[in-house]
């Protein structure tokens, strides 16, 4: 018994002698020595040439270097020694740009001031620069870019951290939202020992490329004057049918939508959507397979161009025009033919991909030509050049408008060549093509979302490709695939309204951990799921009166990380969730849908809607409940009307004066923790039309009403149609 006693305490002495090694040398740290044994060799040569202190968006240390011989940069900050607890946090971007783009957050959005705020230093590289899709760093492999850089990174950081504190080794957690979540996902999965634990978010799959947008593409081109009544189907007191009015041709393509993980709630986003991402994928679709699109789309049997229906046909471009003018950036910008990317995009899960397109400076954004072009519902496509220097040359077309083509991502070589009067014809068929793509990668079967293309003997109703393009376009953004089998523990979170990473792929991951951890998977993961979010981490985005920003559950899931690992508090359950066909589902009640979001249930007149004649009172009712033991709610607040129509500059999480909810809500505890509330009001319409009260509300884990961090937030809406 003493002997298995002493071997106990010999094991403890000699896992916390592995943390301590700090020098505690607080000293100006520009150009010093530092004795640093990666496991990476090519980042054996770390250097530092700014160290100061900073007092914006907190008071804290500022340290950038990077690694001779390469491209990647670090930006690392400290705070002061008082208010260190051992940790850091790192952010992984969807894409490698640069280290100092957190240096632009406010509030809820600020990354550093939420670090430094809760002990920890926070890390951000440039990923080893330039971006993953255009080669840079190729000659190092693809992980280079995807993680070796974030890893030696977050290394040398311990490193810094002993010359600067007095303290054991810090833990380290990683997280990065869209690609970047990829790219978190790939460091977990292919480093030991650099991060404790991640949270990545809003994630894919390896088949997510290009086919989450092929689908949501037809969708739009197709439904696009039938979005508006399918919407108000699924408002607050609608029929709830979907289908209801569609031809056939329509309701096939919004079928296929559904059962691939198309949110159906998302579409109220349909005028702004576009293609997104796609519009810097699209050249390396076509290039990976291009009989596709130049041949086999249009003229074999088993694809969609073959026989194409009418609404195909009405649909495709081929027109000839020649150029009449070239427009500049700052002239299209003028013209409201583009926007400028703003600063608050640039590194985020939503908008990094348009660091990777269109062009700058003084070369041409957009051209004028000499005939009008159709309007329509234009998806996308290529100006190809048809005489004078640049023949043969085909420039991605972004957007028309009247006699403007509006350029997606090009070369800057061939913009020079392009002179007035040259011969040019606009062609949205590759565009078009790219639409049904999907049925054509048909993966395996733990992809179900794909049984609906599959025949009663799991064999593909529809013409296959050569490849599956998904999983190229994975390894690119993450070195390797995802295989479910990571080092440290994880916290994956989703959103449920988002149209760029389907909700059933976080499930498929968990499937793939599932597969590797077995029954001890709760030791090591939880997966929870945000309702009425989206893809970004802005804390506005869209339509407030609609969706919630996850920044909230992001940042209350570093600190319940950092909790499992630190001290084995064990974190909220993974939520309690079911696929079915695409789409998935949550339980009504938070205790019963588990994780951390409040859960809101709002009634007018004891019903989802209400007729009424203009003057009439209305009653609204609500309850607002947190799961057992993940907060209070602290916050309550209600929009009767509209959206702002500028919303720039207002703090998404602040409740006490905020235009977007003007009127707060006064509401009652109904248990003693404060999880469970109800809300009770008395409003009147006094115009006639129709409106969509919205009750907005805020949880957060310790009561506090003010800080701007770990603020959950759900809402719900009702109807009332005032005669």
């Amino acid at each position: 018994m003493i002997m298995k006693i002493l071997n106990v305490l010999a094991a403890v002495v000699l896992f916390f002698s592995l943390f301590i090694s700090c020098t505690g040398v607080d000293e100006n740290l520009v150009k010093k020595d530092f004795v640093f044994e990666p496991i990476d060799t090519l980042f054996s040569k770390p250097y530092v040439d700014i160290d100061e202190w900073r007092d914006t968006p907190v008071r804290h240390r500022y340290v950038h270097g990077g690694f001779e011989g390469t491209d990647t940069r670090f930006s690392y900050y400290f705070p002061a020694k008082k208010n260190y607890s051992g940790r850091f946090f790192q952010y992984i971007t969807p894409f490698p740009i640069d280290e100092n783009l957190s240096q632009s957050g406010k509030g809820d959005e600020d990354k550093i001031g939420f670090s430094v705020n809760h002990g920890a230093y926070f890390i951000e590289t440039n990923g080893g620069g330039g971006s993953l899709f255009v080669g840079v760093g190729a000659n190092y492999g693809a992980n280079y870019g995807a993680f070796r850089a974030n890893a030696a990174s977050a290394q040398f950081s311990r490193v810094v951290a002993e010359r600067i504190y007095d303290c054991k080794r810090p833990f380290g957690y990683a997280f990065g939202g869209s690609g970047g979540a990829y790219r978190t996902i790939g460091g977990a999965e292919n480093t030991e020992g650099v991060w404790d634990g991640v949270v990545p978010y809003v994630m894919g799959s390896p088949m997510a490329i290009p086919n989450v947008f092929a689908v949501r593409m037809r969708a739009l081109q197709l439904l696009y004057d039938k979005l508006p009544q399918i919407i108000d189907a699924m408002e607050p007191g609608g029929s709830g049918d979907i289908y209801a009015g569609l031809n056939a041709d329509e309701k096939e393509a919004l079928e296929e939508a559904t059962k691939m993980g198309f949110p159906p709630h998302s579409w109220f986003g349909y005028q702004t959507m576009g293609i997104h991402g796609f519009l810097v994928l699209y050249q390396g679709v076509v290039a990976a397979d291009p009989t596709y699109f130049k041949n086999d789309f249009w003229n074999v049997p088993g694809y969609l161009g073959y026989d194409a229906p009418d609404y195909l046909l009405k649909a495709r471009i081929q027109q000839v025009s020649k150029i009449k003018a070239s427009i500049s950036m700052e002239k299209a910008v003028d013209l409201g033919l583009v926007e400028p990317l703003s600063e608050s995009d640039r590194g985020t899960a939503d908008a990094a991909w348009k660091e990777l397109g269109g062009v700058s400076g003084t070369y041409p954004a957009a051209y004028q030509l000499e005939d009008v072009l159709p309007k329509m519902n234009f998806m996308g496509g290529d100006l190809i050049i048809k005489s004078g220097e640049a023949t043969g040359n085909i420039l991605q077309i972004k957007s028309i408008e009247d006699d403007k083509v509006i350029l997606g991502p090009v070369s800057p070589g061939v913009l020079i060549k392009i002179k007035p009067g040259d011969e040019v014809q606009v062609d949205n068929s590759n565009f078009l093509a790219m639409q049904t793509y999907y049925r054509h990668q048909v993966p395996g079967k733990d992809y179900k979302v794909w049984d609906q293309f599959r025949d009663e003997n799991g064999n593909p109703k529809y013409p296959q490709r050569p490849m599956l393009l998904g999983p190229l376009f994975t390894r690119a953004a993450s070195g390797v695939l995802p295989k479910g089998s990571f080092k440290g523990k994880m916290i994956l979170l989703e959103s449920l309204w988002d149209r760029e990473a389907f909700p059933w792929q976080a499930d498929w991951y968990r499937s793939r951990v599932e597969e590797n951890l077995g029954d001890s998977i709760n030791n090591y993961f939880r997966l929870w799921y945000t309702d009425r979010a989206l893809h970004g981490d802005q804390s506005l985005e869209s339509d407030p009166t609609r969706i919630v920003s996850y920044l909230g559950v992001l940042q209350q899931a570093l600190l319940d990380l950092s909790d499992w690992v630190e001290k084995g508090i064990e974190p909220a359950a993974t939520t309690n969730y079911k696929v079915v066909d695409g789409q998935v589902i949550v339980p009504k009640t938070a205790d019963e849908r588990k994780g951390i979001q409040p859960v809101v249930n709002l009634l007018v007149n004891g019903n989802k809607r209400a007729d009424i004649k203009a003057g009439e009172k209305v009653e609204l009712t609500a309850t607002a409940e947190v799961p057992e033991g993940m907060g209070k709610i602290v916050a309550a607040a209600w929009n009767f009307d509209r959206v702002p129509d500028n919303m720039e500059n207002i703090p998404g999480w602040d409740f006490a004066d905020s235009p977007i909810f003007p009127v707060k809500a006064e509401f009652k505890a109904t248990n003693k923790s404060g999880s469970h509330v109800e809300v009770k009001l008395t409003h009147t319409f006094t115009e006639p039309g129709t409106y969509f009260p919205t009750l907005r509300v805020a949880s957060q884990r310790n009561g506090d009403k003010n800080t701007p961090y770990t603020r959950i937030q759900n809402l719900d809406r009702v109807r009332v149609v005032v005669e």
